[in-house]
């Protein structure tokens, strides 16, 4: 069942905050890290790899171990449904974000499952994207998702072609 109450319309800060310092500002901070500490060039291959860890890997794990102990908060911030009838689904997305997301974390450490974790991950948040846009995403929420899934399915898409 559909809500169309005013939460659909209600930011979630932490949410919001969250998913931007795992998409976006974790990966600058790892890549000037990197930098200013081991003298590493500045370059895209340095940026993707902490992208991957952060964008994909911490992200997409978090929101596995969200979804596995909270469906509720999935069906009713990002999709809009009041009923537990999708909980178990939910869960289920949950497992497949965990295991996206340690293949991206374990990337950090073993650089050839980079382009592995950008081809899978690339697709999943990409294909994530495109629904989220079909069905056309209301609420601040879903559109946030919309736009974050979107640019990591990009950023992957490219670093996919370059890596092959």
């Amino acid at each position: 069942m559909t809500t169309t109450n005013s939460i659909e319309n209600k930011a979630n800060n932490f949410y919001i905050i969250s998913v931007s310092i795992l998409t976006f500002a974790l990966p600058l901070l790892g890549y000037l890290a990197e930098y200013l500490i081991n003298g590493s060039v500045l370059s895209f291959e340095l940026f993707s790899k902490w992208f991957i860890f952060s964008a994909v890997g911490l992200r997409s794990f978090l929101a596995g171990v969200k979804q596995v102990k909270n469906p509720e908060f999935t069906a009713k911030q990002i999709f809009h449904l009041d009923s537990s009838e999708s909980f178990p689904i939910l869960r289920e997305l949950g497992f497949a974000n965990i295991c996206f997301g340690l293949v991206a974390i374990v990337s950090l450490f073993k650089p050839d499952w980079r382009i592995v974790s950008a081809f899978a991950s690339g697709l999943y948040y990409g294909f994530a994207g495109i629904q989220h846009a079909l069905k056309k995403a209301s609420g601040i929420n879903e559109k946030f998702a919309l736009w974050t899934d979107l640019i990591i399915s990009s950023f992957l898409l490219v670093y996919f072609i370059k890596a092959i």
